[in-house]
């Protein structure tokens, strides 16, 4: 039985959609096409800007703190993980912890953000949610270790030590950190020069969005 023109049409209405909304969602999850400017990032992901400008409101932790370590942790992809270990060099063995996504996450960290924010149903791989948990992990490493929340190399310090790492001076025995929290540091300033420039633009762009 052939199937009638309106059957065909809604099938290819429905495929149409499907195939827009694929393409959207594979859109969305990429990383930015230039990532070492905050302006081409917020241009070309423009509801980033809104989710990275609510949790400084929210936290006080500065936009470009944010962005300097997503930048170093996972380069923006959303589902980045630490490399798999191998046997012998060559046999994949597991992967050396449970960090995952934008942020680098561990189960164990991410489970105490859900449960101190009541995001039961935040994820590591969505990026207005991983910006939130930047802010709240800044605030608490200010709280409790008296850390500037825009001093990028410090709260990178906390952010990668742990609390507990960073209270102990577990870093101090550790140079290489020392130069990735240095180049953290650097990231962010350049990130806040960049939308000092073009903040006025985006406010502007974020005030009309309507959600």
């Amino acid at each position: 039985m052939r199937p009638t023109e309106e059957a065909v049409w809604r099938r290819a209405v429905t495929c149409l959609i499907l195939g827009l909304w694929v393409s959207l969602a594979v859109g969305c999850a990429s990383p930015p096409k230039n990532t070492r400017n905050s302006c081409a990032i917020f241009e070309e992901k423009s509801g980033w800007y809104k989710a990275a400008l609510k949790s400084q409101e929210k936290w006080g932790v500065p936009i470009d703190v944010q962005l300097a370590i997503i930048n170093q942790e996972s380069r923006f992809e959303h589902d980045a993980k630490p490399p798999r270990d191998r046997i012998l060099w060559v046999i994949p063995w597991f992967r050396s912890s449970s960090a995952f996504g934008y942020g680098q996450a561990q189960d164990g960290t991410w489970d105490i953000y859900r449960k101190s924010t009541g995001k039961r149903g935040a994820d590591r791989d969505d990026f207005d949610d991983v910006v939130d948990f930047i802010g709240w992990y800044g605030d608490v490493s200010h709280r409790k270790l008296g850390i500037a929340k825009n001093n990028a190399y410090q709260q990178y310090l906390a952010y990668h030590e742990g609390w507990n790492g960073y209270a102990r001076k577990t870093y101090l025995k550790k140079k290489w950190l020392i130069k990735v929290a240095r180049n953290v540091e650097r990231t962010a300033h350049k990130y806040r020069n960049q939308l000092a420039r073009c903040e006025d633009d985006l406010d502007k762009g974020w005030s009309l969005w309507p959600f």
